[in-house]
C-alpha cells in the first residue's frame, strides 16, 4: 500500500531554533530591548511567524501596534540567515531516502512562511525530496486550519494513504482537522507531554520512521 506523506518543518525534519531566536533577537535590539533565551522564543514557536512576533511582543511589553512592523522586521532577520545555525535532525536524510524508496510521495506543510521553507530545504539538501512545499503564507490561513494540509496533499500526486508527520500540538490538530493518522516526532517544539497530544503513532529516532509508515499502513489495511 503506498502512502503520500506530508512533513511539518521546524521541529519535525530542522532544529531551526537558534535561526529563529536570532533574528527575534536582532529585531528586538533594533527595538531596543534586551534579548530572550533559546528556551524562551521555543515557547513561542508553532503558529507561524506572525504569532511567534506577536507573542514576544506581549512578553516584552511592547505595544501591540508594532506587531505589522516587527513581524516584517523579524522577517527580514531571517530571511538574511535562515540557515546559518539550522540543522537537520539525525536520521532525517536517510529517512526520506527509504519513504521514497518504498514508493511514498513526499511533501512539505509548514507555517513557516513559503520562501524561506524553500531556501532552508535547499541550503540542507532536502529539497529533492519533496514534490510540494506550501508555508505559512501560501494561503489565507495556516495550521491548524486543515486547508493548508488539504492544499499540500492536492499539491501532488496524492495516492495511497494520507499521512501527516509533525511535532507540535499544532500539527495534531491538523491532523485531527484533516481527518488523517499523524505521527508524533517526540524531540521538536512540543509544549505538551505526549501523553496529552492526539496522534496515532510516535517516534523519537527519525531512523525509525519508514517501519512506523509501514506498520501504521498495514493496520490501515487491516482495517479497511
Amino acid at each position: 500500500m503506498s502512502a503520500t506523506i506530508m512533513f511539518d518543518l521546524d521541529g519535525t525534519l530542522v532544529d531551526s531554533l537558534p535561526d529563529l531566536a536570532a533574528a527575534v533577537n536582532r529585531m528586538l535590539q533594533d527595538a531596543g530591548v534586551a534579548p530572550l533565551s533559546q528556551g524562551t522564543v521555543k515557547q513561542f514557536v508553532g503558529n507561524g511567524l506572525p504569532k511567534l512576533v506577536e507573542r514576544v511582543i506581549r512578553h516584552c511589553d511592547l505595544p501591540l501596534n508594532r506587531h505589522a512592523e516587527l513581524s516584517r522586521l523579524t522577517l527580514a532577520h531571517y530571511n538574511a540567515a535562515s540557515s546559518d545555525k539550522t540543522a537537520v535532525y539525525p536520521g532525517v536524510p536517510q529517512a526520506l531516502d527509504q519513504l521514497r524508496q518504498m514508493g511514498c510521495v513526499l511533501g512539505v506543510c509548514t507555517n513557516k512562511p513559503e520562501a524561506p521553507a524553500r531556501h532552508v530545504l535547499e541550503a540542507l539538501d532536502l529539497a529533492h525530496h519533496f514534490d510540494a512545499v506550501l508555508g505559512g503564507d501560501s494561503l489565507h490561513t495556516r495550521k491548524p486550519d486543515p486547508a493548508l494540509l488539504e492544499a499540500s496533499f492536492d499539491a501532488v500526486r496524492s495516492s495511497g494513504l494520507r499521512l501527516f508527520v509533525g511535532d507540535s500540538e499544532v500539527d495534531a490538530e491538523t491532523a485531527q482537522r484533516t481527518q488523517v493518522p499523524f505521527l508524533l516526532f517526540t524531540n521538536g517544539y512540543r509544549k505538551s507531554p505526549v501523553a496529552e497530544i492526539p496522534h496515532t503513532a510516535s517516534y523519537r529516532d527519525t531512523s525509525t520512521l519508514p517501519a512506523l509508515v509501514t506498520e501504521v499502513l498495514q493496520k490501515v489495511g487491516q482495517t479497511t
